[in-house]
């Protein structure tokens, strides 16, 4: 226990002692964590946006206008047997044909060719969702059988196919950015670091050296470093996390203008709290240990 004080005492003068070069290393691991939470964010936001736009695909099956109830009847029960078909909506004729009049309702031409016409010439329209983007081809291509040939008039495919494609290469372009600016800062960040604890540890060389020839234990020596890298680590990630959630209440107000959900940012840091500060302190102490011990090595020979 009294060496354990000793250590706690001699960490506390080392971070008074070296005030400024203190407040520089703790500087420069909540710049490092403000980069990793940038990254978070921006994989957050991608995601939420991404899920918005899938969410907002589906893909409309439009009937010929002389099939059946019977058949159109058949249609629904096959695509509704589908495991992947989350949702299906039905429009009839009539109602089809009230949408295209509400939508070309300023068109008079389009609007008085309609009314010259004594039958509806529109047929009833499906529009179907599933639970993966991946999933409408399975539909479409389950619809392609000849017997569907004279009931389904066409399917809007293609267009929906381009988004998707558009959307599963924007994601895995943005993991993979994520990844590697993840890798650059962390690479940044241990080589400033080590520098900076190595500066530290050179000023007290000679203190060290004279623990060493009274008798004092490498952890004995290392204990200081270790313990100030464990209160650098746990200030600078709650410091991180305040600024971050600021900058989330300060952001939410813009955020939900795009993807329409209040408090986004906000919501997402309260809830995962304890999960952000323990890996935050994690990656930080990590870091500092690893690169005191590598610092301290030449020291430690005496």
């Amino acid at each position: 226990m009294l060496s354990f004080l000793r250590v706690v005492k001699f960490a506390l003068q080392d971070i008074v002692r070296n005030s400024s070069l203190s407040m520089m290393t703790i500087l420069v691991l909540i710049l490092m964590l403000l980069s990793i939470n940038t990254v978070v964010v921006i994989r957050l936001l991608t995601e939420e946006a991404s899920a918005n736009i899938k969410d907002r695909i589906d893909v409309s099956i439009y009937f010929d206008h002389s099939a059946t109830d019977t058949q159109i009847e058949e249609v629904k029960s096959f695509i509704k047997s589908f495991p992947e078909v989350t949702d299906t909506v039905f429009y009839t004729r009539e109602e089809v044909l009230d949408q295209f009049r509400k939508t070309y309702k300023d068109s008079q031409e389009i609007v008085g060719a309609l009314d010259e016409l004594e039958d509806n010439p529109l047929g009833a329209t499906m529009v179907v969702k599933t639970r993966e983007t991946s999933d409408y081809q399975k539909i479409i291509t389950a619809l392609g059988v000849p017997e569907y040939e004279n009931i389904i008039e066409s399917k809007t495919f293609q267009d929906t196919e381009k988004a998707i494609s558009r959307i599963d290469m924007i994601m895995v372009q943005v993991e993979r950015f994520s990844v590697a600016l993840s890798i650059f800062f962390a690479i940044i960040a241990f080589v400033i670091i080590f520098n900076t604890i190595r500066i530290s540890i050179y000023t007290q060389r000679i203190e060290i050296s004279i623990k060493k020839l009274v008798g004092a234990s490498n952890w004995f020596v290392r204990g200081p470093y270790m313990l100030v890298s464990i209160i650098f680590s746990v200030v600078s990630a709650v410091l991180t996390y305040l600024i971050m959630l600021l900058t989330a209440n300060f952001l939410d107000p813009y955020i939900e203008v795009i993807i329409g959900k209040a408090d986004f940012l906000t919501m997402y840091f309260n809830s995962n709290i304890m999960l952000l500060l323990g890996s935050q302190c994690a990656i930080v102490l990590v870091l500092t240990i690893l690169s005191s011990l590598i610092a301290m090595r030449r020291h430690l020979r005496v």
